[in-house]
């Protein structure tokens, strides 16, 4: 074990053969008390501008193995597009697949250190069953298509994919989940793989059945037994599953839950008062509801959100011309139809992102006696007024301008999201007592120190108003049990007809502050950069495999400093469908400048223990 003093601003740097160790000190920077928290890295990514439909959260790994973090985005049914993290900057979005892809899991499941990349594929409403494709991504960022697996991965419309070491052995094991059939299977669409050691992964078990969108899963540890155990959401309630160390689970909800939990749309785990275990963070919110409207008066902005059938709106007095924007609709029910006559409106670019319809009166006169095309239709019908109506399955939202006034919608209260406590083999609900029981409703959630304080803050990402920007919420913890809201952060949702969907943090430049990127659905993703003036002090802990060549998924990282202690876990995210594969661990130390001992559990049982890691003086700046 050695210290370099490394060129970079200041940095300590601690190497071992699977640890490194970066601590500083954060340099403040002069902007005053009131400065934005974050602001959008536009000089550091070159995101694409357009409105998609999105599916989960980044996914983000060190797939070059280089120490920078890149980040894999999905489109929803339009593609995976790599982005590579040259020192802090991001290089241009590469296809990695097209098509209808959902949950992605990265890890090095065979030990050749290759960065193994698995991505689950929709299964066409259940006409079109698949099974998950797999990639390889070597350090000079060569990519090449895996082989299927001698026994073949089941076929499903696939939605979760996870690695996870199930059976404490050191290889990556895999757990799939699928959407139930339209017709019915005569298998549970859901399974556990086990790694044979060989580069195999090797059917198991059967795993819960799930219903409707129940596939989202946290890979977590609750009753700290050193076995993994899974939390099922997203239908119905949340569910508790104990692993039993053979990748197989046993239900004990009724057991860790005094009632029952609905509505959750994400789950984090979180050590929020550092008493060495996992709390979870739980997001809550009720979906939109069929035929749901929103009208900004002061924007005099218009927007809508249908599904599973005919609608039909108020109709809108706009004027001479109908500007309809960011409409959304999936294949084959996407069509505009126009005017009496219900003439097909031409689009002139690709489909699968919003469309932009500049409409003129003249060009739209009338109303059709018969709405028997499946799709959206629009009329002038004098006066100023306009009428829409239609007939679509899937979720169809759009934006339109200059709308003077439209009938107030009850919406539906919001809820609040939930934080529990792991408290004596019991999940405790302590929101209240914490001081985060705002009313809601909430779609995702990152968690990090965002200010280095040494407590873990919440990130949370709003469902959304469609017709007005909205600012998303942060929640600093304060060291006391109880969290503050912060509303200098600057981090805002400006896409109108979009819907908040996942959230990540990380550090991806390396200063030592927690990054964060969200994504709306039918929207853009965002990367937002950490400006915060601190003086804390801050630790990142970068585990690589153990001595006998185990994953660091599912690794627990744990730091002594002045006298406390935190910890966390390798790859842990609120990502519903996908594994990350994070291995750069980041801590707030406040105002401590002593790390008094680092501490790493790999799941097989190997264990990194030093009590000689103390940095006396820190380079300030």
């Amino acid at each position: 074990m050695r210290f370099i003093n490394s060129s970079l601003s200041g940095l300590l740097l601690l190497t071992t053969g699977v640890l490194t160790v970066a601590c500083t000190h954060t340099p403040a920077i002069n902007t005053g008390e009131n400065a934005a928290f974050f602001m959008k890295a536009v000089d550091d990514i070159k995101l694409e501008n357009a409105n998609r439909r999105k599916w989960g959260n980044a996914v983000i790994a060190d797939l070059d193995n280089d120490g920078f973090q890149d980040l894999l985005l999905t489109d929803h049914g339009f593609s995976i597009k790599l982005y590579w993290n040259n020192k802090g900057v991001f290089g241009k979005g590469f296809d990695l697949l097209v098509g209808d892809t959902h949950g992605i899991a990265v890890g090095d499941f065979n030990k050749d250190g290759i960065s193994d990349v698995l991505v689950s594929r929709g299964g066409g409403s259940g006409d079109n069953a698949r099974n998950a494709k797999l990639f390889h991504i070597d350090n000079q960022r060569n990519i090449t298509k895996g082989k299927e697996f001698d026994d073949p991965l089941k076929l499903m419309r696939g939605r979760t994919s996870k690695f996870y070491d199930g059976d404490n052995d050191g290889d990556l094991d895999l757990l799939l989940f699928g959407f139930p059939g339209n017709k019915g299977e005569a298998e549970i669409p859901s399974y556990s793989y086990k790694n044979n050691g060989n580069g195999q992964q090797i059917l198991s078990s059967n795993l819960p059945k799930t219903m409707q969108d129940g596939q989202k899963l946290l890979v977590t540890d609750f009753n700290q037994d050193k076995i993994s155990d899974f939390i099922l959401y997203g239908n119905a309630r949340i569910t508790l599953h104990q692993g039993n160390g053979d990748l197989t689970f046993n239900d004990v909800t009724d057991k860790w839950l005094k009632s029952d939990i609905h509505h959750v749309t994400s789950i984090s785990e979180i050590d929020y008062d550092n008493d060495g275990d996992f709390d979870l963070f739980l997001t809550t919110g009720k979906e939109l509801k069929i035929g749901e409207t929103f009208y900004n008066q002061e924007q005099n902005i218009f927007s809508f959100y249908t599904k599973r059938g005919p609608f039909k709106f108020e109709d809108l007095v706009i004027d001479d011309i109908l500007m309809l924007e960011n409409y959304q609709s999936s294949w084959p029910m996407q069509d505009i139809y126009i005017g009496e006559s219900a003439y097909k409106y031409e689009h002139p670019g690709e489909y699968h992102q919003g469309q932009n319809v500049r409409l003129v009166n003249s060009n739209a006169l009338g109303w059709p006696d018969k709405l028997d095309k499946k799709g959206l239709y629009i009329g002038y019908i004098g006066n100023d007024t306009w009428r829409i109506a239609g007939n679509t399955w899937s979720p169809t939202t759009g934006v339109i301008r200059n709308v003077k006034s439209y009938p107030a919608y009850a919406h539906e209260q919001g809820i609040k999201n939930i934080l529990l406590e792991n408290r004596n083999q019991k999940f405790v609900d302590i929101t209240t007592g914490a001081a985060l029981d705002e009313l809601t409703h909430s779609n995702a959630a990152a968690i990090g120190d965002y200010d280095n304080n040494g407590y873990q803050d919440i990130f949370i990402v709003d469902r959304g108003n469609l017709s007005k920007s909205v600012q998303q919420t942060l929640w600093l913890n304060q060291g006391n049990g109880k969290f503050e809201k912060n509303v200098t952060h600057d981090i805002y949702s400006n896409d109108l007809g979009a819907i908040g969907l996942g959230a990540e943090s990380l550090d991806y430049n390396q200063d030592g502050k927690l990054d964060l990127i969200f994504a709306n659905d039918r929207g853009n993703w965002h990367l937002y950069k950490n400006t915060l003036a601190s003086k804390h002090n801050y630790i990142n802990i970068a585990v690589k495999n153990s001595v006998n060549a185990s994953s660091p998924i599912g690794a627990i990282v744990k730091i002594t400093a002045c006298d406390k202690s935190q910890i966390r876990r390798v790859g842990s995210s609120s990502a519903a469908y996908s594994q990350s594969s994070d291995t750069v661990i980041h801590f707030g130390l406040g105002q401590c400048k002593n790390i008094e001992r680092v501490e790493v559990r790999w799941p097989n049982g190997e264990t990194y223990n030093n009590q000689d890691v103390k940095i006396n003086r820190l380079l300030t700046f």
